[in-house]
């Protein structure tokens, strides 16, 4: 844990580190890391309850964390080629339900960037070019384009899920 008058870290972009990889998958790999200082740090002292919430009927910290985490999943099959399985749909489903606690969600989304990470290994060493289609109707698209949206969708919905705790956390007073 950082101290009190610790001076912040850069964002991972400048912290000089990754510089051997693709620069597409280096892209989503420091969104990755993003996502998961910044999802800790604006939503993890939330109380379970709190994750669940819909101030102003804004989808709760909740959903926002579930799915990146089964859109980083459903993204990384889209480019290894590899069909959704029913329970990727039925957990796409699922995304907005209620249930899970603190531990359970955050713990899904850190499972999930990890998995992520792990699979890019092999995903990157395919031609940045290469086709990819994406979901149920094969939208046609690369993988660099599918790459870099991946890194765009996780910080939209990052950004999201820490509007929506400044929210309740200002609602608390």
């Amino acid at each position: 844990m950082p101290l009190e008058n610790a001076e912040p870290l850069p964002e991972p972009w400048l912290r000089g580190t990754l510089s051997d990889l693709p620069v597409v998958q280096r892209a989503l790999l420091y969104s990755l890391q993003m996502a998961q200082e910044d999802t800790a740090k604006w939503c993890g002292g939330l109380e379970d309850r709190e994750l669940h919430l819909r101030p102003f009927h804004l989808p709760s910290v909740a959903f926002q964390l579930r799915h990146i985490a089964r859109s980083l999943d459903r993204f990384c099959c889209y480019a290894e080629g590899t069909p959704l399985s029913p329970e990727q749909l039925a957990a796409l489903a699922s995304e907005m339900d209620g249930g899970g606690d603190r531990e359970a969600i955050l713990g899904e989304l850190e499972r999930s960037i990890e998995k992520t990470r792990r699979r890019l290994d092999a995903i990157v060493r395919r031609p940045a070019d290469s086709p990819v289609r994406i979901g149920r109707r094969g939208l046609p698209t690369t993988l660099a384009g599918l790459l870099i949206h991946a890194a765009e969708h996780t910080q939209r919905h990052v950004g999201q899920a820490i509007t929506t705790a400044k929210v309740i956390v200002a609602q608390r007073a």
